[in-house]
């Protein structure tokens, strides 16, 4: 079992509905349009067929924050999202990672740290709601990711954890990135 972990708000959802669809095809990347997402409120159950295994995808409601450690029992990996156009949220993010790595069930857990919305890729609508709309979901960074891992102090983090942890940027809107998951997903241990 792998957790999908992060404050709401950050693209669980979209990333699980969108890595869903990516393993059901047969090697097409065209993903079309994002579907509509709902911030969670409880859990989303997904299995995703790979290349080598199949994979179930625990996402829990980044208001169930206080409550993540009762799923940590029977994990395997565990994903963690960041927002990385929201830099407000950057130390609250921190905390919650910090939680997550020194939690005794999540020892040895293998741990891949997502930083979401790095890119701007679909501004040509013409509706001008549409535009809001894709702004406010798929932000243009003002950090690089050298900088948001700075401040995030992902070095620091990395050297002081028990687990192997894997850094990736993506945007589960534009797709970019997704692949990379997918073959984490199947590289990591049962």
């Amino acid at each position: 079992m792998c957790l999908l972990l992060g404050a709401t708000g950050v693209g669980k959802t979209l990333l699980l509905k969108r890595l869903q669809k990516l393993s059901l095809r047969d090697g097409t990347t065209d993903l079309g349009e994002p579907p509509v997402t709902l911030p969670t409120v409880g859990t989303n159950l997904t299995d995703l067929t790979l290349k080598r295994k199949r994979v179930t995808v625990r996402e829990l409601g980044g208001c169930m924050g206080p409550i993540w450690p009762s799923y940590y029992t029977d994990c395997s990996s565990v994903i963690f999202m960041v927002d990385s156009a929201n830099t407000t949220q950057i130390s609250s993010s921190c905390i919650q990672l910090l939680s997550v790595l020194s939690a005794e069930p999540l020892h040895t857990a293998s741990v891949l740290v997502i930083f979401n919305k790095r890119s701007c890729s679909n501004t040509d609508t013409t509706n001008s709601l549409d535009k809001i709309s894709v702004f406010y979901r798929d932000l243009p960074c003002t950090m690089s990711l050298v900088e948001m891992m700075s401040l995030f102090r992902m070095d620091d983090i990395i050297a002081s954890a028990t687990q192997p942890i894997t850094t990736l940027e993506l945007s589960a809107r534009s797709g970019q990135g997704l692949q990379e998951v997918l073959a984490w997903l199947d590289s990591t241990p049962n």
